[in-house]
């Protein structure tokens, strides 16, 4: 994505997977600094397209925007390469101690969060958040019309737990963990893969295609993983290209994310 110039606007985004990654990718070309935290595993699916995967190979680039997995310290010599630091603090044990001009929680963790702590503003990404309660603004995040759509007041729609429709695949597009164990993986992300292909291993269960279609994600190797924890996306569009780059839901996101800053006199 084509920058604009860096500010001085320090935004910080809890959580660095694919819609956090959106988020970060539309702030990043509007010239603000953005830092990313992470746990120190990640369980993110869609590896290719999440700043999360530096934390595994220490930089990841999407959409020519490169992300360094680092430490607190190391921020300021990250933006000055205009790159996105990515550090591991799920907490905000480090991050939290510094200034900062709003907060991100793109965590999804589809959840109440507790009342609002700090006088930084704070915007929510989807479900579990509620606008004066524990948030001073949240985006939807659920597919249709109103997606992106900046809350002043309120709440984004409750969490469906069913994935977009694609093609007329909507709960089968997504694999999940059938047993507790090591998680391994045998497909790359971006490969057609044929129904009933075995795509990956999890406590010794095989995970098999639900359909011929596009690998789009599928989580990096676990020493150990719960059982019904997501660990893949396949997609009956047949095109590579979608493994490639953020989804437009994700960058829907990210553009309501900037315009809630803007609501919130942030920029």
């Amino acid at each position: 994505m084509k920058e604009t110039g860096q500010n001085s606007k320090k935004i910080l985004i809890r959580g660095a997977g694919d819609l956090a990654t959106g988020v970060a990718l539309v702030l990043h070309a509007a010239g603000l600094r953005v830092a990313m935290t992470e746990i120190a595993a990640p369980l993110v699916v869609r590896c290719s397209v999440s700043f999360a995967d530096a934390i595994y190979k220490g930089k990841n680039t999407v959409e020519g925007v490169d992300a360094f997995a680092c430490t607190v310290q190391d921020l300021e010599k990250i933006w000055e390469k205009h790159a996105i630091p990515v550090v591991v603090d799920p907490n905000m044990e480090q991050l939290g101690h510094l200034s900062w001009d709003a907060l991100v929680d793109g965590r999804m963790l589809k959840k109440d969060l507790g009342d609002i702590k700090g006088e930084t503003p704070l915007i929510g990404l989807g479900p579990g958040f509620t606008v004066g309660v524990n948030c001073h603004a949240a985006i939807e995040t659920n597919r249709g019309i109103h997606l992106g759509k900046v809350f002043l007041n309120g709440s984004p729609q409750a969490d469906t737990g069913i994935p977009g429709i694609v093609e007329g695949f909507a709960r089968e597009r997504v694999l999940y963990s059938s047993t507790s164990g090591v998680f391994e993986p045998l497909v790359e992300i971006g490969e057609i893969v044929e129904a009933g292909q075995i795509l990956a291993r999890s406590g010794g269960e095989e995970i098999r295609a639900p359909f011929k279609g596009l690998l789009r994600g599928i989580l990096r190797p676990q020493a150990y993983l719960e059982a019904h924890v997501k660990v893949g996306d396949v997609d009956p569009r047949l095109d590579p290209e979608l493994a490639r780059h953020p989804s437009d839901k994700a960058m829907a996101v990210g553009h309501g994310v900037l315009e809630a800053l803007s609501s919130l006199q942030v920029i």
